[in-house]
């Protein structure tokens, strides 16, 4: 049986989440599809006890909330969720893209008046140090994940990697394992500026090691369990670590999967959008948050919320065109039809 909504939403992470909030203040309706088991993307599958700090509101809030947060919010409008399932197909059902048929992975089909893309970074997976033997360690030993910041507690822990996910976890983690180690290619991190000089601060106190510029080389262990990691700088001079852990944050690897068949404008495995719109190159389709490029583009999630509500609005004009619409703040509109 072919369900039938307003707006087809695909990616149930943060700004996926908040599309069905700004959607249901356009009075649109939304279906939402996302691939895993549960709604919340990288947040749940990857942090979801990971502190966020630039939430409007929250000076400080725990991945898993925001999620629980934004569930909440979007409550009220009564979205259907479509998990577990992948979005194979989608196919205009006329010339203006104000209809389309998409499809998924377990054979669900849903007519719809436009999408929305908010797939983050599409399929994705770790990048995996060059490492001999990793893939006896990465059940035990090596995560690419922090689930549970109790796992690490009295442990030594090696973190790789320069950027926000490294530093971040290492300030977080400081205070939990029995020792943390960063280890980088060099001095300088890509990190955000105040999260870098609290790391220099932590290291200068004896909190944290940073071991740069080094890279790492092997692995030492027995049974999928480390002992200790090694690392190798410029000139080729080794030394070992002890660890019980090591957590390489080297980013995701990035795969558009059948998206990238949709006849959308790419540029470096993301879509090109209208800043004001968050329009694609085809009619009635709209992408937000991670996947969505143009100039100057900031990849935060407060700017996929911004852009959620672009695409709302876009999508009410698109879809009723004759319709003069009186913008009104949520303060004054209230929440629900």
């Amino acid at each position: 049986m072919v369900q039938e909504t307003d707006v087809v939403i695909i990616g149930a992470g943060p700004v996926g989440l908040f599309a069905i909030f700004e959607c249901g203040m356009a009075k649109l309706k939304t279906h939402i599809i996302d691939a895993f088991e549960k709604i919340g993307g990288q947040c749940s599958a990857l942090y979801p006890e990971k502190p966020i700090y630039d939430i409007a509101a929250h000076p400080s809030i725990a991945a898993a909330d925001l999620i629980d947060q934004l569930e909440k919010q979007a409550a009220p409008f009564n979205p259907t969720y479509h998990l577990n399932q992948q979005v194979t197909h989608i196919a205009p059902l006329n010339e203006c893209g104000s209809d389309w048929l998409v499809r998924t992975s377990s054979g669900t089909e849903i007519k719809t008046k436009s999408i929305i893309i908010a797939a983050g970074v599409g399929a994705f997976g770790p990048n995996r140090p060059p490492l001999d033997h990793l893939d006896i360690y990465e059940k035990n030993s090596v995560h690419y994940a922090v689930r549970s910041k109790d796992t690490y507690k009295d442990k030594h822990v090696v973190i790789a990697g320069g950027g926000d996910s490294a530093v971040d976890w290492a300030l977080i983690l400081k205070d939990i394992a029995a020792s943390v180690k960063v280890v980088h290619r060099r001095a300088k991190f890509r990190a955000a500026p105040d999260s870098e000089e609290k790391l220099n601060i932590a290291a200068r106190n004896g909190e944290v090691e940073l071991v740069t510029p080094y890279q790492l080389s092997g692995l030492q262990g027995e049974n999928g369990k480390l002992s200790a990691v090694e690392v190798e700088n410029l000139d080729g001079s080794k030394k070992l670590l002890q660890a019980d852990y090591l957590l390489p944050f080297f980013g995701l690897s990035m795969n558009l999967g059948p998206i990238a068949e949709w006849g959308l404008n790419l540029e470096k495995n993301h879509i090109t959008v209208d800043q004001a719109t968050s329009a694609t190159s085809r009619k009635g389709i709209y992408a937000i948050g991670d996947i969505a490029t143009y100039p100057h583009k900031l990849k935060l999630i407060l700017t996929g919320f911004a852009e959620a509500a672009q695409a709302a609005h876009a999508i009410r004009l698109h879809l009723f065109p004759d319709e003069i619409i009186h913008f009104e703040y949520s303060t004054t509109k209230g929440v629900g039809f």
